[in-house]
């Protein structure tokens, strides 16, 4: 482990606060958002501190988040270090503008508390909201626990305003699970977030003294090329943004990679996570391999863009792999990340069975229990069970 510079102090702190204050020592130029819960307690920190004057940016309240995200396009196109948080039904609304912030390589960082869409109207977490904008060209990364939320924030700005990525950034957290949590958080200094974010650079903005045109009218003879840019510079950011993590473990000791894995040397079988429920599913392995079973545990920290590589090298030993989806593509094969996972595979002569979960919809518990549960099916597969259909977890019939 490198050995980590002094930080400033260790506070006991609600997640969402910390990532508010977080987005303050970023020292962000302009906020343009709308309240809506879970997410709420972020934005609305934001506002107190410019107002009470210790953060000197324009607050931007607006009649909704499809505005939200307008607004965030001309700041960020205007040369703004521009920051939001949204969640849920809002990050829908949100959905058209999306593609357009991507497009014009704008480097918007926003906070997005995960929730589920209605209806029925759900206010409590699933990645439901975030797998609908799986496409939208933003890099996308998931987090586990308040500290990766607090740091992570100054990491999408370092990677976002790259002038090799320049593209907008969205840290996915879960909804109350841990926005709403009291967690100990360890603050970097001030000095540290400025070596490490450094100022903003804008490559090209809107300027009345030298006008120039952003997201013109793309013609059949041009549009299949710009998509192709953009899919182009989307997947080589991954370069960046694991420099960037490199540079971070320097300064503070922690390590962050686009694939982590847990206890997974000699296990037959794997199972697959994302976000908050991880460190739950890390406490099922631990008792799993207390009594004897060759369990272990893959965790996806980057969404988009995909790693491969990474996540081959992580899962290529193992036998099955237990998908946990935390969103169900209604109608479709079962769980988004899950035809991910084997769509990635597939031409991979030596790749592991797959066998696909889907819980925690709508907020639902997902117990230690309910992973112990899994990875016992899981290894009936490796053991040589038939490889059953994807299973709601503790749905009632």
């Amino acid at each position: 482990m490198a050995k980590a510079a002094p930080q400033s102090l260790r506070k006991g702190i609600e997640v969402s606060i910390s990532m508010a204050e977080a987005a303050m020592q970023a020292n962000v130029d302009v906020v343009a958002a709308y309240p809506i819960t879970p997410q709420t307690h972020i934005v609305e920190h934001l506002s107190e501190l410019v107002a009470d004057g210790r953060l000197d940016a324009e607050f931007v309240p607006v009649e909704s988040e499809h505005s939200a995200m307008s607004a965030c396009c001309g700041s960020s196109a205007s040369g703004a270090r521009t920051y939001t948080a949204t969640s849920s039904q809002g990050l829908a609304l949100m959905h058209e503008i999306l593609y357009i912030a991507s497009a014009l390589r704008l480097p918007i960082v926003m906070a997005v508390a995960n929730r589920a869409l209605s209806g029925p109207i759900s206010i409590w977490n699933d990645h439901g909201d975030i797998m609908a904008e799986r496409d939208t060209g933003w890099i996308q990364v998931f987090v586990e626990n308040g500290q990766e939320a607090y740091d992570m924030t100054f990491h999408a700005f370092r990677v976002a305003e790259d002038h090799g990525v320049l593209l907008p950034y969205m840290i996915n957290f879960d909804g109350f699970i841990l926005s709403h949590v009291i967690e100990p958080i360890v603050y970097w200094s001030q000095e540290l977030v400025d070596q490490y974010i450094g100022l903003y650079e804008p490559m090209l903005r809107l300027d009345t003294k030298n006008p120039i045109t952003m997201g013109p009218v793309g013609i059949p003879d041009i549009y299949l090329e710009t998509r192709k840019a953009h899919d182009f510079v989307l997947r080589e950011s991954k370069a960046t943004i694991v420099k960037a993590w490199d540079e971070m473990e320097k300064l503070v000791g922690r390590r962050y990679r686009p694939i982590e894995t847990y206890k997974t040397d000699g296990a037959r079988i794997l199972l697959l996570t994302m976000g908050g429920v991880s460190e739950t599913a890390m406490t099922a392995v631990d008792a799993l391999r207390e009594a004897g079973l060759p369990v272990g545990l893959v965790r996806i920290r980057l969404w988009r863009p995909f790693p491969f590589e990474e996540l081959y090298e992580a899962v290529k030993d193992c036998e099955v792999l237990g998908v946990v989806d935390r969103c169900l593509s209604t109608g479709g094969p079962g769980g988004p990340v899950a035809s991910e996972i084997k769509g990635a595979l597939y031409h991979k002569d030596k790749r592991p069975k797959v066998v696909e979960f889907i819980a925690g919809i709508g907020g639902r518990d997902v117990r230690v229990e309910d992973f112990q549960d899994m990875a016992k099916k899981t290894l009936s597969v490796a053991d040589g069970a038939p490889l059953p259909p994807f299973e709601l977890v503790g749905v009632r019939e």
